[in-house]
């Protein structure tokens, strides 16, 4: 009896019961709930869409002149097709010269660029070798999300490969700022936690449907950590953006030919409207008497035109003329309301290739 009691002391109650049952008796795992079992599945079915982008640059050695390959940036990515084309953010393949992909099961491939929008933050590459084994995400739609549906992020964050984090819809038409100062539209709000190495991987439905590319975090210290702020673009803009870069090389839109000064920089001025940069000599824009930045006489730089309005829209802002330039086509006719030295005109302009 005291040699029991020992033993109780010792191991427990559940572990002497377990000890004195034998290998029959065992703890019960708790059934998983049925959103548990929807995620896991829903990592099961998309895992192997996902991939971990590695971004080689040259990078020059102060002392000596010379120039190195090293890697200096990595992120995420997905499968878009059978023909081996990655989805991923501009930002992650920027200033890259080479860059590697690892797949699902460890093995790295070389890719090449196919092509990039800035202005919506997306990157097409191409992988090298066999494409036999690819495994390509299910596009969704963003049009008829609800705030509230669950959300799946699968991603690289600070090199963990193939993390899982869930969350919600937290918000439906936000703006983020792309390259250039251009605003990405109707962009998903998640509290699912996404973190360096997250960007360019998809943000899932509960039916594993590609409904979004995660792209960045908001935080308003500084450091590069998620606290539950984190912004995605819509697979409706993907759809739209990524076949043409497939097949031209980047995003055909119409425009006028001309470069224009980032937002900031004009409202710093204290200028509304779209500052035009620069025109070149020959192009329909100069031969229609468009004209960009000049210096005076002591190298001050000068405005000289501002377009304030395309056709009966008005246009305080490149984003705005960029935007309203989504609802033409290429050689359409417009025209532009166009000020310079504070004075009005309209100009007549047939759109071209931007």
């Amino acid at each position: 009896m005291k040699k029991t009691r020992i033993i109780i002391q010792t191991l427990g109650a559940a572990a002497l019961l377990a000890a004195i049952a034998g290998p029959g008796l065992r703890a019960q795992q708790a059934p998983l709930l049925e959103d548990e079992r929807n995620t896991i599945d829903v990592v099961k079915k998309t895992r192997n869409s996902v991939v971990y982008i590695t971004n080689i640059q040259l990078v020059r050695d102060r002392w000596y002149g010379s120039e190195e390959k090293m890697p200096r940036g990595a992120g995420s990515g997905f499968v878009w097709d059978r023909m081996g084309h990655i989805v991923t953010n501009f930002h992650v393949i920027e200033d890259g010269v080479e860059f590697l992909v690892t797949l699902s099961n460890q093995e790295q491939r070389q890719a090449k660029l196919v092509g990039k929008d800035e202005s919506m933050d997306i990157a097409v590459l191409k992988l090298d070798g066999n494409l036999s084994d690819l495994f390509p995400v299910t596009p969704g739609t963003s049009r008829d999300l609800e705030v509230g549906q669950k959300v799946i992020a699968i991603g690289n964050p600070f090199g963990f490969d193939y993390t899982v984090t869930k969350g919600i819809v937290s918000a439906l038409g936000r703006k983020i700022e792309g390259a250039g100062g251009v605003l990405i539209r109707n962009v998903i709000q998640t509290d699912a936690s996404i973190n360096p190495g997250n960007s360019g991987g998809p943000l899932l439905d509960s039916s594993g449907r590609l409904i979004a590319m995660n792209t960045m975090i908001y935080n308003p210290t500084g450091q590069a950590t998620s606290i539950g702020v984190g912004f995605a673009v819509p697979v409706d803009i993907i759809s739209k953006i990524v076949p043409e870069i497939i097949r031209y090389g980047r995003v055909i839109r119409p425009g006028l030919g001309v470069s224009f000064v980032y937002d900031a920089y004009a409202r710093r001025a204290g200028v509304a409207g779209a500052v035009i940069e620069k025109v070149d000599q020959g192009t329909p824009a100069f031969e229609a008497g468009l004209r960009g930045l000049s210096r005076d006489r002591y190298g001050r730089l000068l405005i000289n035109d501002i377009i304030t309005a395309i056709d009966k829209t008005v246009v305080k802002s490149h984003d705005d003329l960029f935007t309203a330039l989504e609802g033409y086509k290429i050689g359409d006719t417009v025209t532009l309301t166009v000020e310079r030295n504070e004075k009005a005109r309209p100009v007549r302009f047939k759109l071209v290739r931007d």
